[in-house]
């Protein structure tokens, strides 16, 4: 352990000749709302705009003499890597997944320039990184695992080493985002028993809570890869190693949807973009609000790589899940006056986001899609109920992923 906490302070030390600290920020917003003290560690402000950078930095540091580096990423990892490569001068070949954001891999070329090349490959992370693997062991190269290796665990614990300084203490909780366990490994071990460690993991990857159920590392039946910066698979080996001794209790898992309500309040109350996976440590606090309460607090906003294109989609599922709006399908008499009928239903904080006939060619009845937004989530009782006392008949598809997925 001491050995890991000075190689970690000495990474951290190094890593100041390429980019400052990354700011510590208390956050009285969410400080009021949750009666602790809670601070932002602004992982998000680096130069690539995450984490990152810090275990890409001090791999490749330590690759004397090496001038081919080759990885696997979902795009922050990407970026890391590319920044390093130009400011050291080496020759890069990046590997993402063809669904990246294309806001990551742009970025990517403008850190990387000349100095990298990049290759968009398979669908999901798992099968990115075993392109890269393969493309690495056949021309050459070494391989910049983004999280599976003991120096990048280092690199990523030097976010504890100044955490640490600039608050002064040890914080009495840690929340961390997890993807593929590299930086919470890290920041776990830096901090030991002096600091509780909350672990966060979106539903749809939660890869450390499989292991940690089975005691060893799973690979997960399906990811879903909304959360692109913590949409893992297979948790790393060495990441596990670190980590195998906690609690489930410990590991929180937040839906997609729910995350994405976070990103709309930051950036709509505190003007903090964040992507999904940074928004995973704020939002997992409301399930810990009893625990934390009167305590200091430290959320690790591990990235703000967003692409502002994706913002209807946040959008429409922060709404979704806060319960403001609706998808119905419609069964709709095709007589004169039925629309107005319906309509008249409407109650004045109840707007029509979507009207859609799905079969033109009835003569009775015509299936209508409809999507209503409200103010408020108890707008839908009364609006419910007021069709069903006028004899409307429809069905509520909002919760319904299969039907969703083809007509929303």
């Amino acid at each position: 352990m001491t050995d890991f906490m000075t190689r970690a302070r000495a990474a951290e030390q190094a890593m100041r000749s390429v980019f400052p600290a990354t700011p510590m920020q208390r956050n009285a917003h969410l400080s009021e709302r949750y009666g602790a003290d809670i601070w932002l560690k602004r992982e998000d402000l680096s130069p690539v705009r995450s984490y990152k950078i810090r275990g890409a930095f001090n791999a490749m540091r330590k690759q004397t003499g090496q001038d081919l580096f080759v990885c696997a990423s979902a795009g922050n990892h990407a970026q890391g890597v590319a920044f390093m490569c130009k400011h050291m001068n080496v020759r890069g070949v990046i590997f993402m997944p063809v669904t990246t954001p294309q806001q990551k891999i742009q970025k990517t070329r403008i850190f990387g320039g000349d100095s990298i090349e990049i290759h968009l490959t398979g669908d999901y992370f798992d099968d990115t990184l075993a392109a890269a693997q393969t493309w690495c062991a056949e021309q050459g190269g070494h391989f910049l695992s983004p999280f599976d290796d003991a120096d990048v665990i280092e690199g990523q614990a030097s976010l504890a080493v100044e955490l640490e300084a600039q608050l002064g203490a040890a914080p009495d909780h840690i929340v961390l985002p997890v993807g593929g366990g590299g930086m919470s490994a890290g920041v776990a071990t830096w901090f030991g028993d002096r600091s509780h460690c909350l672990f966060v993991e979106p539903a749809g990857g939660a890869c450390l809570r499989a292991a940690l159920a089975a005691g060893h590392p799973v690979a997960l039946d399906h990811v879903d890869t909304f959360v692109d910066g913590a949409a893992v698979g297979r948790i790393g080996e060495k990441p596990f190693e670190l980590l195998r001794d906690r609690h489930l209790s410990d590991v929180l898992t937040l839906s997609e949807d729910r995350i994405c309500t976070t990103m709309i309040e930051m950036l709509n109350v505190e003007g903090v973009v964040l992507e999904p996976a940074g928004a995973l440590a704020i939002e997992a606090v409301g399930d810990v609000q009893s625990f934390v309460r009167g305590k200091t607090v430290v959320c690790v906003t591990s990235g703000g790589n967003f692409d502002f294109e994706r913002l209807p989609e946040v959008k429409e599922r922060a709404q979704r899940y806060s319960g403001v709006k609706k998808y119905f399908i419609l069964r709709l008499p095709q007589r004169p006056g039925a629309l107005k009928e319906f309509l008249g239903i409407l109650g004045p904080e109840d707007d029509i986001a979507r009207f859609e006939y799905m079969k033109k060619s009835a003569r009775n009845f015509g299936s209508v899609l409809i999507g209503i937004e409200t103010r408020k989530p108890e707008n839908f009782m009364r609006l419910f109920a007021h069709l069903d006392d006028a004899g409307f008949t429809y069905t509520d598809i909002t919760e319904d992923e299969t039907l969703a997925q083809f007509v929303i």
